[in-house]
């Protein structure tokens, strides 16, 4: 949640960066039009590791892999999560896995982790292709070089197919309730000048933090009716990941969850997992209509596993260059583009660096994935960097689309297997040309988003022989 307080120039001889009032700041910050990445200086992505003052005292932004794991894994206890950042994620969530203290967390990750597994993932692809190939009925019901907004669209579809994937229906009421519960929570971390003010900043950011916790209420009624329908027909209950989670116990001493504890899990996975898929394939799409000899390597890929037919989870394996495109388009557009900002409880020694008690520390992807030691030309959109042997080659902590250490993303494969299902019924049928003149701006909240709508003309390709 904190924000950089640098001026986007090149610094003199040294790694910190001088810092600017508050008021200028913000000025800053409202000239690069919400994308609070853009007012990083260049040393940021050049340095393994980058000092910066900020108007919440300084952050030190690691960009050197073995530091990232140093502080994600081999000593994470030394830097849980920013208070503000656990508020907030708490009005939204709940204790869920994203919020949870780490006793809770524990157990409810290994009591969640099977519904999260292989076998799992591979029997949610049905569902998640179904719903796709239906969308796509909708798009040939267009006509042709009809304008759409794609990254609306892809909320949309991601929306349907987490509503079949969890409740094994289309749920419209809570889909509705979840993007306006989500748009709200994501339009309210648009910090000003008064939020950081003694007395009246705590003050507002209390009050941003209650309205953010009354407007998820809406959906609490929906959820809990829901729960209660499934612990009633466990037996005959759909194996879909609701069931799963009312039925889930710890392996340790075989403990289930409480009606609440489950509901915080369910918001958790809705809102989370239908986002971050959404964005992704939002920029997905917006990278293919630039490069349209990729996009040409990937039709040929489709064209010959496929054949028109729709795909399932056993033909993922066989569509690596799908799988690259969208790994590529994450470390261009990383679904969150800055992890929880940590605090240092005790000093430590970060390959070299002497980090003191109470300093911040910030890894972010976006640094990360464009970081001139980690990647050659690394605007670049190139999908065999994550050939599998390129991928080989790449420290472990240099590409985060799902964060890393312990509390790595759970749903990584699941947003995977979605992402690529999604990718390869639509590409089969259409390829998305980007409206021309249009202004493409960045917005970073908890995940990157187009500011304002993406258009693009939706054309269909002929039919595969």
């Amino acid at each position: 949640m904190t924000t950089l307080l640098n001026t986007g120039k090149k610094t003199p001889a040294g790694l910190e960066a001088p810092p600017l009032k508050a008021a200028s700041f913000f000025k800053t910050l409202r000239a690069s039009k919400g994308n609070a990445f853009e007012i990083i200086p260049l040393e940021a992505f050049e340095q393994p590791f980058y000092l910066s003052k900020t108007i919440l005292g300084k952050v030190l932004m690691v960009n050197d892999p073995e530091g990232v794991r140093r502080i994600l894994l081999d000593n994470v206890a030394n830097y849980p999560k920013n208070d503000l950042e656990i508020e907030f994620f708490s009005a939204m969530f709940g204790e869920g896995l994203l919020s949870a203290p780490g006793p809770k967390w524990r157990v409810h990750r290994k009591a969640m982790a099977p519904s999260f597994g292989t076998r799992s993932v591979e029997s949610y692809a049905p569902a998640m292709a179904d719903s796709t190939v239906a969308f796509a009925r909708q798009w040939d019901r267009l006509p042709e070089s009809a304008e759409i907004d794609i990254a609306e669209e892809m909320k949309a579809l991601t929306l349907k197919i987490i509503c079949r994937t969890m409740f094994s229906t289309d749920a419209d009421e809570l889909a509705g309730l979840a993007r306006g519960a989500l748009e709200f929570a994501q339009g309210s971390l648009e910090f000003g000048l008064l939020d950081v003010l003694p007395v009246i900043g705590p003050r507002r950011i209390k009050r941003t933090v209650d309205a953010i916790r009354a407007q998820f209420k809406s959906m609490d009624s929906a959820i809990y009716r829901l729960i209660g329908e499934r612990e009633k027909i466990r037996d005959e209950a759909p194996k879909d990941f609701l069931t799963r989670l009312v039925a889930a116990k710890d392996p340790d001493d075989g403990a289930g969850m409480s009606a609440s504890e489950v509901r915080d899990e369910v918001i958790t996975i809705f809102m989370a997992g239908h986002e971050t898929t959404a964005v992704t394939m939002t920029w997905v799409w917006y990278l293919l209509s630039h490069h349209p000899d990729e996009e040409a390597k990937l039709h040929q890929e489709l064209d010959a596993v496929l054949a028109g037919r729709t795909p399932a989870a056993a033909d993922l394996p066989n569509l690596p260059y799908t799988r690259m495109i969208i790994e590529e388009a994450m470390r261009l557009y990383p679904p969150a583009p800055g992890i929880s900002v940590r605090q240092a409880q005790e000093a430590d020694d970060v390959c070299g660096f002497k980090v003191s008690p109470g300093l911040q520390i910030l890894i972010a992807p976006w640094i990360l994935h464009r970081h001139r030691r980690l990647w050659d030309q690394p605007e670049r959109f190139d999908p065999t960097r994550f050939s599998k042997e390129a991928s080989e080659k790449r420290p472990r902590f240099a590409y985060l689309p799902f964060g890393g250490g312990p509390r790595v993303c759970i749903g990584a494969t699941l947003a995977m297997t979605e992402a690529m299902l999604i990718l390869a019924v639509l590409a089969q049928k259409f390829r998305l040309r980007l409206k021309e003149p249009q202004e493409v701006v960045l917005q970073t909240r908890i995940t990157l988003r187009p500011k304002n709508k993406l258009m693009t003309i939706v054309e269909r390709r002929r039919a595969v022989a």
